[in-house]
C-alpha cells in the first residue's frame, strides 16, 4: 500500500513518454507522406506549366503569323491604291500641261488679234475723222444752199414726221375700230340685249327717312315722354333722329345709316304694339330689334346666294353681303344690283363659253366693299378685294372684284364681263338717281372739259349726260385729228369725273360751203 502512489506516478510518466514517442513517430510518418505528396503536386504543376507555356508559344506564333499576313495584305492594297493615285496624278499633270500649252497658244492668238484690232481701230479713227470733215463740209454746203441751220432742219423734219405719224396712227386706229365694230358690235349687242331681257328687275328708291304710322295722336306724347326722356333714350340707343311734328299720326325717323334706321323702325313698332314706353323698356326693345336686324342681314345674304346659286361662301362674307340690303348707290339698292350683275355676267359668260360660275360669283361679290367703305379708307373695289382675300376667295374672284372699276389691268375675260354687267345694271333707265344740283354740275363739267381742248368750237352734253357731242373747227382739225381728239376727251372725262354707266364722246367735223344768190 505504501508503494502504490509511487508506482502510479511511474506508470503515468511511462505512459506520457510512450505517448510522446508514439506522437513523434506518427508525426514523422505524416510528414514524410506530406513531403512525398508535395513533391508529386510540384512535379505535376511543373508539367502543366510547361504544357501551358508550349500552348501559349504556339498561339503567339499563330497570332504573329496572322498579323503578319494581314499587314502584308493591307500594305499590298495601299501600294495598289498609291499606284492608282500616282497614275491619276500623272494623267492630270499631263492634262494640265496640255491645257497650259493651249492657253499659251490662245494668249498668243489673242495678243495678235488685239494688235490687229488696235491697228484697225487706228485706221477707223482716221477714216472717221475724214468722214466727219467731209460731213461738216457737206453740211456747210447744204446750209448755204437751203438757207437753214441744222437745228431748224431737224425741227422741221421732226414736225413733219410727227404729223405723218399722227395721221398714220389715226388712220390705223380708225381702220382697227371699224374692223372691230363690224365683227364685234352686232354680237355684243345681241349678248347684252339677251342678258338684259333675261334679268330684268325692279329697283326701289331708298330715302334717308323712314315713316312709322301711329294708331292715334296721343301716342306722340307717350313717345316723347316726360321732359323728352323717352325720345332721347330712343335716339341715344339707335343713333338716329326722331322727328315728331305736325304730320298726322306719323313719326319720321331720319338718318343716313339705313341699318340704324331699320333698327329704330322695328324698335318703335314693337314699343307701339306693346304700349309700355319708358327708358328701360326702350333699351330692351332696341337690343331685341338689333338681333332681329342682324338675323335679317344673314337671311338676306343667304337669300342672295340662293337666288344666284353661289355656294361655299364664308359666313362673314354672307353677313357682309346681307348688309348691302341696307346700302344704296344713287338710290339703287346695292344687294339687288349685285344679284342682277351676277345674272348678267353669267348670261354673257354662257354666250362666250367662258367660266359661268366664276363670272356669277364675282358679279355677286363685286360691290362687297360698299358694305364697309364707311369704316375703312380706300375705294370700295380694293376694300372688297381685300375682304375676299381675307376670307379665302379664289384669286380669280379677287381679281374680278378689284378690276371692276378699271383701277387695275384686266387679266381675265370674266373680269371684263363683271365690269360690263356692272355698267349695264347701273345705267339702265330708272336704276339710279341723283339730285338736280349734282346732275347739272356734271353736265357743266362735261362741256367745260370738251371746250378746254384746242380746235373745239362747241360742246353739248345730251341724253341726260350719256353722250357728249362736240363740234370742231374744220380748218384746225382734220379727220385723223378728230379721232385722236375723241380719245383724249374720253380719257380726260374718265380721270376727272365720277358717273354711273358710260358716256359716249362724238366729235363732229364738217365743211360748209355758203354762197348767196343775188
Amino acid at each position: 500500500m505504501l508503494h502504490s502512489p509511487f508506482f502510479s506516478i511511474l506508470l503515468l510518466i511511462l505512459g506520457v513518454f510512450l505517448g510522446f514517442v508514439l506522437y513523434w513517430f506518427i508525426s514523422r510518418k505524416r510528414l514524410s507522406s506530406a513531403e512525398t505528396q508535395a513533391n508529386t503536386i510540384l512535379e505535376e504543376a511543373k508539367r502543366e506549366i510547361e504544357n501551358k507555356r508550349r500552348e501559349l508559344a504556339m498561339e503567339a506564333k499563330d497570332k504573329l503569323y496572322r498579323d503578319k499576313q494581314e499587314f502584308e495584305e493591307q500594305t499590298r492594297t495601299r501600294r495598289q491604291e498609291l499606284q492608282t493615285l500616282e497614275k491619276r496624278l500623272l494623267q492630270k499633270e499631263e492634262t494640265l500641261e496640255r491645257r497650259l500649252d493651249s492657253l499659251d497658244r490662245r494668249e498668243q492668238e489673242l495678243q495678235q488679234r488685239d494688235d490687229s484690232l488696235n491697228q484697225v481701230q487706228k485706221e477707223v479713227q482716221q477714216k472717221q475723222q475724214k468722214f466727219d470733215a467731209l460731213i461738216d463740209e457737206q453740211k456747210a454746203k447744204l446750209e448755204k444752199i437751203s438757207g437753214m441751220t441744222t437745228e431748224n432742219a431737224k425741227k422741221l423734219l421732226i414736225e413733219t414726221m410727227t404729223n405723218e405719224a399722227r395721221q398714220d396712227g389715226a388712220r390705223l386706229i380708225k381702220q382697227i375700230e371699224e374692223d372691230a365694230k363690224e365683227n364685234a358690235e352686232r354680237k355684243a349687242k345681241r349678248i347684252i340685249t339677251m342678258a338684259i331681257q333675261r334679268n330684268a328687275s325692279d329697283f326701289t328708291i331708298e330715302n334717308t327717312i323712314s315713316v312709322v304710322q301711329l294708331p292715334n295722336e296721343e301716342m306722340k306724347g307717350r313717345i316723347i315722354g316726360r321732359e323728352g326722356r323717352n325720345i332721347r333714350a330712343l335716339e341715344q340707343a339707335t343713333g338716329v333722329d326722331l322727328i315728331v311734328d305736325d304730320t298726322p299720326e306719323a313719326v319720321i325717323i331720319s338718318g343716313f345709316d339705313i341699318v340704324r334706321r331699320e333698327v329704330a323702325r322695328v324698335s318703335l313698332e314693337k314699343l307701339l304694339a306693346d304700349g309700355r314706353i319708358h327708358p328701360a323698356r326702350i333699351e330692351d326693345v332696341v337690343a331685341k330689334a338689333k338681333s332681329e336686324v342682324e338675323l335679317l342681314i344673314k337671311e338676306s345674304g343667304e337669300q342672295a346666294m340662293l337666288e344666284t346659286s353661289v355656294t361655299g361662301l364664308h359666313p362673314e362674307i354672307i353677313r357682309t353681303l346681307g348688309r348691302l340690303r341696307f346700302r344704296t348707290s344713287y338710290g339703287q339698292n346695292v344687294l339687288q344690283h349685285s344679284i342682277e350683275v351676277a345674272h348678267l355676267a353669267a348670261a354673257m359668260a354662257a354666250e362666250l363659253r367662258t367660266d359661268i360660275n366664276l363670272a356669277k360669283r364675282a358679279g355677286l361679290l363685286h360691290d362687297l366693299g360698299k358694305a364697309v367703305d364707311h369704316e375703312i379708307e380706300g375705294g370700295h373695289a380694293q376694300i372688297g378685294a381685300d375682304l375676299a382675300t381675307k376670307y379665302s376667295e379664289p384669286p380669280s374672284v379677287v381679281h374680278c372684284i378689284a378690276a371692276h372699276h378699271g383701277e387695275i389691268e384686266f387679266q381675265s375675260l370674266e373680269a371684263v364681263l363683271v365690269q360690263a354687267a356692272d355698267a349695264i345694271s347701273a345705267s339702265r333707265p330708272g336704276a339710279r338717281r341723283e339730285n338736280i344740283e349734282t346732275y347739272i354740275k356734271r353736265l357743266k363739267k362735261l362741256e367745260d372739259i370738251s371746250l378746254s381742248f384746242t380746235g373745239v368750237s362747241k360742246a353739248y352734253a345730251i341724253q341726260a349726260g350719256r353722250e357728249l357731242r362736240i363740234l370742231v373747227k374744220e380748218d384746225s382739225i382734220n379727220d385723223q385729228d378728230a379721232i385722236l381728239l375723241a380719245k383724249d376727251i374720253a380719257k380726260k372725262v374718265e380721270e376727272e369725273l365720277e358717273y354711273p354707266g358710260q358716256i359716249k364722246v362724238t366729235v363732229i367735223r364738217e365743211t360748209r360751203a355758203v354762197e348767196y344768190a343775188k
